[in-house]
């Protein structure tokens, strides 16, 4: 296949030698110092000037002029949303939601049965949900229903009372209705026709019409992802969730057309999507092109998906696949599909990715719409420390602790020795105490 023809131009042979070259040619970063001061300039207008830098930013990025009224979503618009989506619509956000609130119910649960006790010391594990959340539905060409199921039926299960939804508006003023019908499902009471990093700071300050929360969660534009990291000194975020990622792992050529099918999937997502192939077959490697470009002939979205495949996709062929896990372990995906002939042993040496998908039944679509783990996941690099948004991101833990005079006497000594090993003599005391004869 001629290079002009190619729909992939990244394409790399793997080696010890070259492994961190090529992360630095796969890797897109999504921000510039160009950006990063624009969207500071937003978020302190949205601080200095409240509902008004919102007005204005919203006509000048959004292209939608609303009023300060216009800025809540209303009762009225809700019913009317009702009226615009059909009855399988429904049903199916329904199911989703059911989906995910089952498995974080069960993340729950597990995490409350805590308790650790041993001669005399027992202690458990208190949960209480965070006050306030923000969650920030993008919106654009494509419609996130399942985005909104995604951040705030995890805070709904962790009990947080105060849950409010920013998602930009169209054209028309109006929210895309199977998202005010997802939000109505899931209770949410403040719903905000807000877009961007404008809606961040929002959220963040607070203005006259929105109240500041104490955490920010859900994906977005570059600009929404960096915005997140701007003002996270003033308020908690769940991660900096921007544009998506996928890479496929194989050893063999069986699953070509899946494989296609699941980068055509992940790169619609938009012309920022990151998507990428690392095999061991010399086979699938040299084959893959033409199969993908076979599918990308009669495809929706076409435009989008091979703006992204073509600037943002990659091929790397590799003989040795503890180089590849390597390679997968420092590039740290957000989505990682394994389609090889030891998906599990494959996946025990993954260290960093937001999620692992195992077979040629589990792709990543299936992740994003009903299997019950979450799809807002962390992206450029950051599973090395961050994981999926859960119920988890939604509450305060603390231990309950209590022991027993008996086992304090046990190990006081102990205690007492690192404490004056510290220098604090009157921790140390401070237990003695406990047995000194009065």
């Amino acid at each position: 296949m001629k290079k002009s023809n190619r729909v992939i131009n990244k394409r790399f042979n793997l080696n010890s030698n070259n492994i961190e070259k090529i992360y630095q040619n796969t890797r897109v970063t999504n921000t510039s110092t160009s950006n990063n001061k624009k969207i500071l300039n937003i978020l302190n207008g949205v601080k200095k000037d409240g509902d008004n830098a919102l007005i204005e930013y919203g006509s000048k990025f959004d292209k939608v002029k609303l009023r300060k009224s216009e800025l809540i979503v209303t009762k009225e618009e809700i019913s009317e949303a009702y009226d615009s989506v059909t009855d399988s619509q429904i049903k199916s956000i329904q199911f989703l939601k059911q989906r995910i609130e089952k498995v974080e119910k069960s993340l729950l649960k597990t995490l409350s049965n805590f308790q650790f006790k041993e001669n005399g010391v027992d202690i458990s594990l208190r949960i209480n949900p965070i006050d306030s959340v923000g969650c920030y539905v993008p919106g654009g060409k494509a419609v996130y229903p399942s985005s909104l199921i995604m951040c705030a039926v995890p805070a709904i299960v962790a009990g947080v009372k105060r849950i409010v939804v920013c998602s930009p508006p169209s054209p028309n003023k109006k929210i895309n209705p199977l998202i005010l019908v997802a939000g109505d499902m899931c209770c949410i009471r403040e719903f905000y026709k807000i877009g961007g990093a404008q809606a961040i700071g929002a959220l963040a300050y607070g203005t006259k019409t929105i109240q500041p929360v104490q955490k920010i969660v859900g994906p977005g534009s570059i600009f929404v992802s960096e915005a997140k990291r701007l003002v996270s000194n003033t308020v908690s975020i769940d991660m900096p969730a921007g544009p998506t990622e996928l890479i496929v792992l194989s050893d063999n050529s069986k699953d070509i057309d899946f494989i296609a099918s699941d980068m055509i999937s992940q790169a619609e997502h938009g012309p920022d999507s990151v998507c990428g192939l690392i095999t061991t077959s010399k086979t699938l490697f040299d084959n893959f092109e033409r199969t993908l470009s076979n599918k990308l002939m009669n495809i929706e979205r076409k435009k989008i998906v091979t703006t992204s495949l073509t600037n943002n996709g990659f091929m790397i062929y590799s003989k040795d696949m503890d180089l590849a896990i390597d390679f997968i372990n420092r590039f740290a995906p957000e989505h990682l599909e394994l389609l090889t002939s030891k998906n599990s042993l494959i996946s025990k040496k993954i260290t960093a990715s937001g999620i692992v998908l195992l077979g040629p039944y589990t792709p990543a679509a299936s992740s994003d719409y009903g299997l019950g783990t979450n799809h807002v996941l962390p992206t450029e690099g950051y599973s090395k420390t961050n994981s999926n948004l859960s119920s988890l991101d939604y509450i305060r833990r603390f231990y309950v602790a209590k022991c027993s005079k008996k086992s304090l006497a046990k190990y006081s000594e102990m205690m007492q020795r690192i404490a004056y090993s510290e220098g604090l003599i009157n921790h140390a005391e401070s237990i003695k105490d406990r047995f000194s004869d009065n």
